[in-house]
């Protein structure tokens, strides 16, 4: 069973003396090789272990794409996505023409952090194992139906430690925030440039923490606030969703795309059919459309409105008693691909980082008291959420750091930016953050959707100019 709402800020930080680096030998150069496209890959090799820098090394998978005007060339601008377990290489090759201002100046810069993909990978189960856990409910609705939840859960945590016991332990974001460090050396540069996405924001916010002297900008659009408890992380992105999915519903029936609210509430319909889920899961193919992997298939499609048309066509299909959008949808969030294998994103790399960053209560009574606030935030997203915590109580290695700030002292300004009705990394996480790291600057986007960069090409144009041009907008401006 898991419901993991991705690049998710639930991440528990206590900045002190014993989080400050061990010096690390030197990088080697990375040798950079042509791979299509013209990007270039390499390998970097560094610590498994930062209290141990000359003990065992792993493998990071790189890759950049060179400046295209080097007479201006800047540097390297290092990117990561979010997740966390998100591979940086997947994404720069799928957004890289969103990118190409900054490319004209820098060479653009990404890895698969330690622990996903290219890097070391780590992985759980099999594919049809993977399957039976994604597609488990996660509305706990009775004595049996949560025991079999816990039991999914303490099973797969188990399964992680026997195949990676001796990577768990270092998968978390102060050892990548070493890591970049590294890969800074590596390239070339004498400070870091960055531009990180959701969770990649807490891996920035981590760097300045440890590196401030060596920041030259970081840009971090959809931030993850360190101080915010575990279970009030999931709580704030469930009423966000919760928003954005009745921003969808309250516009069907203006939408000509949406025939789904032409005949009766389409929220109400809505709530129906994942009842029918529930009891009944519709077959498609070889396969079963749950409760569960149909409300991932709706949640996919909320982290920008550009997707909302998808999800037009898959209520539409539902209500004709086909599931095959849905379950593609679900699929795609799950990375699944077609032979009925996954990349390892749900496969361990997601919870790998995730439970080192945040603790999370132990006691299943905890999750129990969530009921009446989770269903407050979500009448729809709540109750499926409520337990989503859980897997990180039974991981086999527990969190490392507390709930608080973390503390930036002697880095230039950073570059924060929240979009008012982000559902996945909450706008209050973003002005916490502001308040937390001093001379930073927020910028604000008004509008439904995670992250800003390619939502609003005002906040795309902001983030391009202080990047480049260290050019920070001023104090208190709206896109």
């Amino acid at each position: 069973m898991l419901v993991a709402i991705l690049l998710v800020a639930c991440t528990r930080n206590q900045p002190n003396a014993t989080h400050r680096p061990t010096p690390s030998p030197a990088p080697s150069k990375v040798a950079w090789s042509d791979c299509g496209a013209g990007f270039q890959c390499g390998t970097l090799q560094v610590p498994l272990d930062y209290a141990n820098p000359q003990g065992r090394k792993i493998s990071l998978a790189l890759m950049r794409k060179p400046a295209t005007q080097t007479a201006e060339r800047i540097g390297s601008l290092l990117m990561n996505p979010g997740g966390p377990g998100e591979s940086g290489i997947d994404f720069m090759r799928s957004d890289i023409r969103s990118l190409s201002n900054l490319n004209r100046r820098f060479d653009l810069v990404t890895w698969d952090p330690r622990g996903v993909a290219g890097s070391t990978p780590v992985g759980c189960v099999d594919g049809p194992q993977l399957d039976a856990y994604l597609a488990l409910d996660s509305v706990l609705d009775d004595a049996q139906e949560k025991q079999a939840a816990i039991q999914a859960d303490k099973d797969f945590a188990a399964a992680c430690q026997r195949r990676n016991g001796d990577l768990l332990p270092y998968l978390d974001s102060a050892s990548t925030a070493n890591d970049m460090d590294q890969i800074r050396e590596a390239v070339g540069d004498d400070k870091l440039t960055y531009l990180g996405f959701s969770y990649g924001t807490f891996i920035g916010q981590w760097y300045a923490h440890l590196f401030p002297t060596r920041v030259r900008a970081l840009s971090l659009d959809g931030v993850v606030d360190p101080t915010v408890s575990a279970n009030d992380a999931v709580l704030g992105q469930v009423a966000g969703f919760g928003q954005n999915l009745n921003a969808y519903l309250a516009g069907c029936s203006s939408r000509s795309t949406c025939v789904y609210g032409r005949s009766g509430d389409p929220g109400a319909k809505l709530a129906a059919a994942m009842a029918r889920l529930d009891s009944s899961p519709l077959r498609v193919g070889n396969r079963e459309l749950t409760r569960a992997l149909a409300m991932t298939g709706v949640l996919v499609t909320l982290y920008s409105q550009e997707t909302w048309g998808y999800l037009d066509q898959a209520l539409a299909a539902l209500d004709r008693g086909d599931g095959t959008t849905l379950l593609f949808l679900a699929d795609t969030y799950n990375q699944r691909k077609a032979d009925g294998t996954y990349d390892n994103l749900f496969n361990g790399a997601f919870q790998a980082t995730y439970c080192l960053d945040f603790a999370v209560p132990a006691d299943v009574a905890a999750y129990d008291r969530l009921g009446p606030a989770f269903a407050r935030a979500s009448a729809f997203f709540g109750p499926w959420s409520q337990y989503s915590n859980l897997q990180c109580a039974y991981w086999p290695v527990k969190a490392k750091h507390g709930q608080e700030p973390l503390l930036v002292n002697g880095a230039p300004p950073i570059l924060l930016v929240g979009g008012t009705d982000d559902p996945a990394t909450p706008y209050a996480e973003a002005q916490s953050v502001s308040r937390q790291i001093s001379g930073s600057v927020l910028l604000t986007r008004r509008g439904n959707g995670h992250t800003s960069y390619d939502a609003s090409a005002c906040a795309h144009a902001a983030e391009d100019a202080y990047l480049i041009s260290l050019t920070l907008p001023a104090a208190g401006t709206v896109c």
